[in-house]
């Protein structure tokens, strides 16, 4: 295989000259940007339990399965390991809107009302118009926002962070499919989506230049792949007239005890399970806002309703990440923070605000916890 041939087949051209000039920003900011202080660590689960092979989806019992599998289990494993404020990790759930089933939410309502973690929306789509992605985003937020889900803001809105299905965010494949709406970073900020976090898509073909960034997108918002086009966060910022886009690690690194080289973009699998040498490469991708370095945030993502990812996320793989987690924290004295997606976007907006110190104080800064995490009750399951 030709080095062109595997450029072409990871999409390489897409992103490499936006990761060389990431990598050269930092080595000209070297001796100036304050060294990294804080690991904020968010698990983003595109939570599937529908999912089947060949595109189908799995009948309701094995979802139900699935789900209730999380509900026993991850308690057992979040219970071994605390972080620098004493908690435990908290797992974002994703989850698509086209699997809603409320007893699948009985499981996940049950591990939010338990403080393991936040529930987000994820929707798969394609063929669509404004209107009826509008549509479709309206009713998901009503019908999570019925089990307590989302966060509300100071005008009682729901908000949600969000990752979209097949990564065609903003109708990003050449081809058009999974999507068809251009406009889509509108639609989605105009109900309710507060930061996006389906980035990195790498090696897909709609992964952006942009890479290893906080950022707003700017310019052609509204036109395909708007999220191409945009600005760094960082700190004075104050726009409240758009998304955040939230992005993970993506670069190269060494696989572990050998000098053989391997794409790094995040992604946590049963095949692929985090270790120290992963985990020391999301820390060098150093994300975080803009003069506030010190703040460095590290958002992986997995699929991990499956059996087999399941297996792993649960059993050894979910030891080996949270071991590797607090032994790379030791080794670069860092103190290792557990949030989810809404207390990741609360921090960087704290960032933004000049907010120093402790970034663990911010989890809640700007959009408090969802009502089923704060113990309120459900809101009518008939309304």
């Amino acid at each position: 295989m030709t080095m062109l041939t595997r450029i072409g087949e990871k999409h390489l051209e897409r992103w490499l000259s936006g990761y060389l000039i990431d990598r050269l920003r930092l080595f000209h900011n070297r001796n100036v940007v304050q060294a990294p202080a804080h690991l904020l660590f968010a698990f983003c689960d595109h939570y599937e339990p529908l999912w089947a092979a060949g595109g189908k989806k799995a009948e309701l019992a094995i979802g139900l399965e699935r789900v209730s599998r999380w509900r026993r289990e991850y308690p057992i494993l979040a219970e071994r390991f605390r972080d620098s404020d004493g908690r435990v990790p908290r797992h974002s759930f994703f989850f698509p809107a086209e699997e809603y089933h409320p007893e699948l939410f009985e499981h996940l309502d049950d591990l939010a009302r338990r403080g393991y973690g936040e529930v987000e929306l994820h929707l798969h789509h394609g063929d669509d118009t404004a209107e009826s992605l509008r549509a479709q985003l309206q009713d998901a937020v009503e019908t999570y926002r019925r089990h307590g889900h989302l966060s509300r803001d100071a005008q009682g809105r729901a908000r949600y962070a969000f990752i979209h299905g097949n990564w065609a965010l903003a109708n990003g494949r050449p081809d058009g499919r999974h999507c068809g709406v251009d406009q889509e970073l509108e639609v989605l900020f105009e109900t309710g989506c507060f930061a996006d976090f389906t980035f990195p898509s790498c090696p897909d073909v709609t992964q952006p230049r942009r890479v290893n960034q906080i950022y707003w997108p700017l310019g052609k918002f509204r036109e395909r792949r708007g999220y191409e086009h945009g600005r760094r966060a960082r700190v004075g910022d104050d726009w409240h007239d758009r998304q955040l886009m939230i992005t993970g690690p993506l670069g190269f690194a060494c696989r572990s005890g050998t000098l053989r080289p391997r794409l790094e973009y995040g992604a946590v699998t049963a095949h692929d399970p985090a270790d120290i040498s992963r985990v020391r490469s999301w820390l060098r991708a150093r994300i975080h806002i803009e003069g506030r370095a010190e703040w460095t945030f590290v958002k992986v993502y997995t699929h991990g309703a499956s059996e087999s990812q399941a297996g792993s996320l649960l059993g050894a793989g979910g030891l080996a990440l949270h071991g590797a987690l607090a032994q790379v924290c030791e080794e670069a004295r860092l103190k290792l923070h557990y949030v989810t997606a809404r207390e990741m976007y609360n921090v960087a907006r704290a960032a933004m605000a000049g907010q120093v110190g402790d970034p663990g104080k911010y989890r809640d800064y700007e959009l408090p916890p969802p009502p089923i995490a704060v113990g309120q009750e459900l809101l009518d399951q008939s309304r």
